[in-house]
């Protein structure tokens, strides 16, 4: 969508296209309160600025949206094709790699109750395993910081992809 549309649809409809890129309501709604934005940087700003910080409650409800890293998502919503596109450096016919992931994500849910988080988008399936392997080291403060820095990363990805600055920019 270009960023004048963004601006001039109304709230609902401005809520419905920022809620594939981070299901956390408060976030969705400041940003679409604070149009109309004159580039898609000054909306990133916003955005960034409103996931400042996300509380535990957000994280966690934002977390139940998120599908373990190597398993692709089946559902046919903007957010599962965000995740699948995300994860493309994650081949899921790479037994080895697919094994020691699910078996990471299984130590990392049964250490921190909840999926393990990382922006995937660019990522190979070795630096993700390199990555959640170094952080299950971390103790759960350190891993909380790190999880908010993920999603607000995953979400100014996806809303810079979903959102351009159009024509006459």
């Amino acid at each position: 969508m270009e960023l004048a549309v963004f601006n001039s649809v109304d709230r609902d409809e401005a809520i419905r296209t920022l809620t594939p890129c981070l299901d956390i309501s408060r976030w969705v709604e400041d940003v679409a309160d604070a149009r109309p934005f004159t580039s898609v940087d000054e909306l990133l700003g916003q955005a960034r600025q409103a996931a400042e910080p996300f509380t535990p409650e957000e994280v966690e409800s934002a977390l139940a949206h998120h599908p373990r890293i190597g398993e692709r998502p089946k559902a046919q919503t903007t957010e599962a094709a965000m995740s699948r596109s995300e994860q493309a450096g994650v081949d899921p016919s790479d037994d080895g790699t697919a094994a020691a992931l699910a078996e990471g994500n299984r130590a990392y849910e049964e250490k921190f109750g909840r999926v393990f988080l990382i922006r995937a988008a660019g990522r190979s399936a070795q630096e993700i395993l390199g990555s959640l392997q170094e952080r299950l080291t971390h103790t759960p403060e350190e891993e909380d910081a790190i999880v908010a820095g993920q999603l607000r990363e995953i979400a100014l990805l996806r809303l810079a992809g979903v959102i351009s600055e159009g024509e006459n920019a």
